[in-house]
């Protein structure tokens, strides 16, 4: 009784964060103070952030966390300062230095040359410093032994790659990409095609899709907020749960359609989009969920929000 009481403590919060992560904490511990903050009863986040970075890091609450795994799989934004000359182990500052050497001079034309080779579809080794898992045991708990194992190549794309400055011993690069990318795998990649090593040593995630011009929030924001008592105001910095799913086609349906839906009928629609998913909403507005296209053309749910008698 005790755990199910813990369980259902806090408020039931709905909604969408876009949450400004500072640089030097870990994702989860921005969810948990934010969580905090916000006194929410469930809350998770959509894919993290390494302590170095700083940036986007979108946090779903209450019903939110239904739609997580569209985020999880959206394209990116990165803001990426890369140091020459210099490998660490975990691929970023936060790590050690483990080789230097010298950064040859090189042009604008020999820069892009590199660049380019990193466009498009590309095959990337997954970092030891990462939460993959090996027999259970994130490699990054192996790394920190001193344990290195092999990494299967992963496949990911690179839609935008472009420097924005650069010194004798830096780059800044603007990388937009596919779900899965390590810019720190990418930049110790340009680093070697350089000739002399790479590691970041600044992050920022620019944006998440589809919310590429949508304001973020800071921490000390909400703690502002919450040390007021402001909950009504804390609320109003959270996107509506159907925030996510923007890019896909919305339909209405009437309220026997809309209940058919939520007892698992599929349903006929007279001139349904053409698109595999489908944001169903309830006459009046009401956000019903994610609705999946049949092959016979009729509608079936994906993933539905609760209703209040449920």
């Amino acid at each position: 009784m005790a755990a199910a009481r813990r369980r259902q403590s806090g408020r039931a919060v709905d909604g969408i964060l876009l949450l400004d992560k500072p640089r030097g904490i870990s994702s989860n511990r921005a969810l948990q103070t934010a969580r905090r903050l916000f006194d929410a009863r469930k809350a998770g986040h959509t894919g993290s952030l390494d302590p170095l970075a700083t940036g986007m890091l979108p946090l779903c609450f209450g019903e939110a966390t239904k739609m997580s795994g569209y985020l999880l799989e959206a394209d990116k934004e990165y803001l990426v300062r890369g140091r020459l000359g210099q490998r660490s182990d975990s691929g970023d500052a936060d790590g050690e230095i483990i080789e230097e050497r010298p950064v040859a001079a090189f042009g604008d034309a020999e820069l892009e040359a590199v660049l380019a080779r990193f466009r498009g579809a590309i095959e990337q080794v997954p970092p030891m410093h990462s939460a993959l898992k090996r027999d259970g045991q994130p490699l990054y708990k192996l790394a920190r032994r001193g344990i290195e194992v092999a990494r299967e190549p992963r496949r990911v794309r690179i839609d935008l790659l472009e420097c924005s400055a650069r010194d004798a011993h830096s780059l800044s690069l603007r990388v937009r990409c596919s779900k899965g990318t390590y810019i720190r795998s990418l930049v110790q990649d340009i680093g070697e095609a350089l000739g002399c090593g790479a590691h970041v040593s600044e992050l920022r995630r620019s944006y998440v899709a589809p919310f590429r011009e949508v304001p973020m929030v800071a921490l000390e924001e909400l703690r502002e907020l919450a040390g007021a008592g402001d909950a009504a105001a804390l609320d109003a910095r959270l996107l509506p749960v159907d925030a996510a799913l923007r890019d896909w086609p919305a339909v209405n349906l009437s309220a026997s359609l809309a209940q058919s839906i939520r007892q698992g009928q599929p349903i006929h629609l007279g001139e349904a989009p053409d698109a595999p998913y489908l944001r169903l909403y309830r006459e009046g507005g009401e956000f019903v969920g994610l609705g999946r296209t049949l092959d016979d053309g009729r509608i079936a749910a994906k993933r539905l929000m609760a209703v209040a008698d449920d």
